[in-house]
């Protein structure tokens, strides 16, 4: 653990003052009451709408989309069968097109970025419609530092985060330690763009990247997810995580369409984990751990709009479906459903602490004010409103005490030494190339089957359980129906028993009126034979 120099700053501070969005627990930098805790905070939304490009002004384009910052509101408005429908959206911040990249930072990132070094997990990634200024949001127009030294105007999200993590640290004199990952997930393959670049075989056709080799998504056995073997390079400026984005940034996949001329065609996370000596009453040295999670999603788009074709339609779909699962899931969150599916995707696997789980989540959503992408639009805005509603129970990260660390390392640096010493020695295990190839080829194909099976055993008991639901609502209303027949039984028994005293009584009286017609027609003989006399 060593303690990085240099002039202290002042941190950046948050600029939002309004009282209504001092949420309990939220990223707005509110406290959170221990009643809500156990409950959890919703996830923050976060709206921005882009200006319209040069093409679209050149062309007069009308705008469908208009933006209230003070009320937090977004109003898109459709034509309908020559009506025209209005629709509002609520967010808990809105950014419209004259927003700044420092106006977005200050008022809802930065406290976030104090979240992390509190020690908690925090994520901020965002969504939108290819061509919405996503990347832009999170790294900015391309350039990470001015001529000054100071960051410029169009920095995004990630080189402010960074900027303000080091100017806090420098600030407090922390003893600290940093360390950074960068991966893309292309195609449902996780690449480490990191990985130092290998040399290319001649046998091998030149158009084949094998900079950028798959590396596997692995269980942790603690419920979460992480990536085996993925490069994690130890920082100790602003300046060598800025080179590191642009190495990492250039390896992304990109391509140009009718909707961007250079659009992501991959998922990329960017994660930070911020190690800082703490000292306790005791005088006992603790590790206090906390991690920025940075995620620029590639935009869906409408295939036949953007003029994808071939391979680049292919590569839309997959990020159209990728997408697709990661709506599921809010969906699920949303509807508290008892099966989440965040395996249909390596994308929802990656992110699935930081929906529902024990991490903080931003979400910020990008649009178009074009009435050409009103449909995208629109989606987009349903999505970011039905993810305000999930639920987050986010938890302070445990400290560690420095000699567990310390000796974690010690272990680690056994197990590389071994590794090397085993590959000088050539004592190690050495295959052929091809061999090589096809055991990974089927050991991927052995985990996607594991992944499958685990899929159906997770789909069967959520089907076990929806039998067992519906067999105890047919027992209970089998009892129901029970009871109601011996009721029934019970109520016909008291109507056969009234049935047979009427009929007695019928018959009583049935005799008594024979008897009274019997003495009537005797009166009437003697009446009449006396008249003749």
């Amino acid at each position: 653990m060593e303690k990085r120099g240099g002039p202290p700053s002042p941190s950046p501070k948050s600029t939002e003052k309004s009282g209504k969005d001092s949420r309990s627990g939220d990223a707005n930098g509110a406290t959170t009451p221990k009643g809500d805790k156990e409950k959890g905070v919703n996830v923050q939304v976060i709206l921005r709408c882009r200006p319209l490009s040069d093409e679209e002004t050149k062309s007069n384009t009308p705008v469908v989309i208009s933006c209230n910052e003070r009320r937090r509101e977004v109003a898109a408005t459709q034509v309908i069968a020559n009506k025209q429908i209005d629709r509002t959206f609520a967010f808990d911040k809105v950014f419209g097109p004259s927003s700044k990249q420092k106006d977005l930072f200050e008022q809802s990132i930065s406290p976030i970025v104090h979240e992390v070094l509190e020690g908690y997990n925090c994520t901020i990634f965002a969504y939108g419609q290819t061509g919405t200024g996503k990347t832009y949001t999170m790294e900015g127009g391309g350039t990470r530092k001015a001529k000054s030294g100071e960051l410029p105007t169009d920095a995004g999200v990630i080189p402010r985060s960074v900027r303000q993590i080091f100017d806090i640290l420098e600030a407090q004199c922390a003893e600290y330690s940093m360390k950074v990952t960068f991966l893309e997930l292309y195609n449902e393959e996780i690449t480490d763009l990191l990985a130092p670049e290998e040399p290319r075989f001649p046998v091998l056709p030149v158009s084949e990247d094998k900079s950028k080799k798959p590396i596997a998504l692995m269980e942790d056995g603690k419920g979460g997810v992480f990536v085996r073997g993925l490069e994690e390079e130890v920082v100790y400026s602003a300046g060598e995580i800025y080179k590191i984005l642009d190495k990492g940034s250039a390896k992304r996949r990109t391509a140009e369409t009718l909707l961007n001329k250079q659009s992501s065609r991959s998922h990329s996370i960017f994660s930070i984990t911020i190690h800082i000596k703490e000292l306790t009453h005791e005088s006992e040295e603790m590790i206090k751990i906390g991690k920025l999670n940075l995620v620029d999603l590639a935009g869906s788009e409408n295939i036949s709009r953007s003029g994808a074709r071939d391979g680049r339609a292919r590569e839309a779909g997959e990020i159209n479906k990728s997408l697709l699962t990661l709506g599921r899931v809010i969906n699920a969150l949303v509807e508290h459903s008892g099966h989440v599916p965040y395996r249909d995707s390596k994308l929802t696997r990656l992110l699935r602490d930081s929906l529902g789980g024990k991490t903080k989540t931003c979400i910020i959503a990008t649009i178009s004010p074009s009435v050409y992408c009103l449909e995208e639009t629109l989606s987009t805005l349903d999505y970011a409103h039905r993810a305000k509603n999930i639920r987050n129970k986010p938890e302070v990260n445990q400290k560690m005490m420095k000699s567990a660390v310390i000796k974690d390392l010690y272990s680690e640096i056994d197990r590389l030494k071994q590794e090397v010493f085993a590959a000088r020695e050539k004592n190690g295990i050495y295959i052929p190339r091809e061999r090589y190839l096809q055991e990974e080829a089927e050991k991927k194909a052995m985990t996607e089957k594991i992944e499958k099976l685990g899929a159906d055993l997770e789909a069967r008991d959520k089907q076990l359980v929806e039998l067992k639901e519906l067999y105890d609502a047919q027992k209970l209303l089998s009892a129901e129906l029970g009871g109601k027949l011996e009721k029934t039984q019970k109520d016909l028994e008291g109507t056969r028993n009234a049935l047979h005293d009427l009929e007695q009584k019928y018959n009583e009286a049935q005799s008594t009126i024979k008897e009274k017609e019997y003495v009537i027609y005797n009166l009437q003989s003697s009446v009449t034979s006396r008249l003749c006399i």
